[in-house]
């Protein structure tokens, strides 16, 4: 992150595409003040205080948020990033965020494994990194999603609670994650993560295993709502689906084999769905090289194959969808990629809205991230040509993006060059 922080910057002639529209706004002036956006309008601004961007011929978007991403794991096999040392973890971690923010992804929401401790090093600028939220460690039932151990592993079960490799934490019967989430949000959890269908990197949980009883689901939401958030769910088959959203679930996790009915009920219930396709592309095609275990790779098609398919379910449901990526280890800097695998089948700015308006309602930080909006923190992008007729544009490692703020304090800066 450069040094170069003005209290005040005015961004002028700006085309705005912020997913709202499926046509961008010309001729948008912003003014940033501190860390926040204090004007936004279609006359020009007058602040002489401030420094000043022409971005005329560029497009002003919100900073990107991903929904579901896992900052420390630092490899695909995640059993043995369970056991890696903490100090390693965590520096591992710090060029993964990095990536991340200048990707343009001003936020994310860790899934599984980020503590408060990482998140409090970005947020005193230790780290370079996105804004976090966390959930710290995801719910797991014995053999479930999450539990690493395998067929002949008999460590006890609570060896890998504490660690931060650890995306999660094995609890069992219904005081058990009472008491699992009442520990994690103690520990700064902002949501509730709970692996609640098999998974493709865990080696005992074939994909259409139900994870947890309704009685332990209907639980952790209990104590999820008593804390004042929600509840996350991992979910891919239609039956593991509409049993999370029966059971109050907010938030579901890729959703690959999701059916109409059951989207419909989701829509109805106020559930958003993030969907996460780059990751199944990815580890079809770099898992095993990157150490995912055979028997997780050969289940990959189960759920990869139903991936665009599930995306227009969704729609035709009015199931709102946040964006998500899910990627793990070498594989993170595909991140962006997900914005072109989607537009195969949706609508340029509904895809750019699942980045900005969509995310920000999910993470219940409406009119503070993902809109340009006064208020809202000063977390912008710049790109070079409009993303609304080129998707690519939002890809690579942040190479047509000619300026990122976050807060208002410049991450990257090629305008003045």
């Amino acid at each position: 992150m450069t040094d170069s922080a003005s209290s005040a910057l005015l961004l002028t002639n700006a085309t705005l595409v912020d997913g709202t529209s499926p046509d961008p706004q010309c001729g948008v002036h912003v003014l940033i003040e501190n860390d926040r956006i204090t004007q936004v309008s279609s006359a020009p601004i007058s602040a002489p205080h401030a420094r000043e961007f022409d971005l005329t011929g560029r497009t002003l978007m919100p900073g990107l948020i991903d929904c579901h991403v896992h900052v420390i794991a630092t490899t695909a096999d995640l059993g043995a990033n369970a056991l890696l040392p903490d100090a390693l973890v965590a520096a591992r971690a710090t060029p993964i965020m990095k990536g991340m923010l200048m990707r343009g992804f001003t936020t994310v929401r860790d899934v599984g494994g980020a503590d408060r401790g990482i998140q409090q090093a970005v947020a005193e600028g230790h780290f370079v990194g996105p804004r976090l939220v966390i959930c710290g460690k995801a719910l797991s039932q014995t053999g479930g999603h999450n539990d690493y151990r395998g067929f002949y592993d008999e460590r006890d079960d609570q060896y890998q609670t504490r660690r931060l490799g650890s995306m999660g934490r094995i609890c069992d019967g219904v005081e058990s994650v009472r008491r699992a989430v009442r520990q994690e949000i103690k520990a700064g959890a902002q949501f509730i993560k709970v692996m609640a269908n098999g998974g493709v990197s865990s080696p005992s949980d074939p994909i259409e295993f139900l994870s947890f009883s309704v009685d332990e689901l209907k639980t952790i939401v209990e104590e999820a709502s008593n804390a004042q958030t929600y509840v996350s769910a991992h979910l891919y088959t239609d039956e593991a689906i509409r049993r999370a959203v029966e059971a109050g679930v907010r938030s579901l996790e890729h959703c690959n084999l999701i059916e109409p009915d059951t989207a419909r009920l989701a829509a109805e219930r106020g559930a958003i769905a993030c969907p996460t396709l780059v990751t199944y592309e990815r580890l079809k095609i770099e898992g095993a090289d990157y150490g995912l275990k055979p028997e997780s790779v050969a289940k990959i098609d189960d759920v990869r194959l139903a991936g665009l398919e599930s995306l227009i379910t969704m729609r035709e449901a009015g199931l709102e969808m946040a964006y998500g990526t899910d990627l793990l280890g070498e594989m993170h800097p595909h991140q962006s990629e997900e914005f072109v695998i989607r537009s195969q089948v949706l609508p340029a700015h509904e895809v750019i809205r699942s980045a900005t308006v969509t995310a920000a309602k999910l993470l219940r930080m409406e009119g503070e991230v993902g809109c340009v909006a006064p208020g809202a923190f000063a977390d912008l992008i710049v790109v070079d040509g409009n993303p609304l007729e080129d998707m690519r544009l939002l890809t690579g490692q942040g190479e047509h993006l000619s300026l990122i703020l976050q807060g208002g304090r410049e991450v990257k800066n090629r305008l003045d060059a």
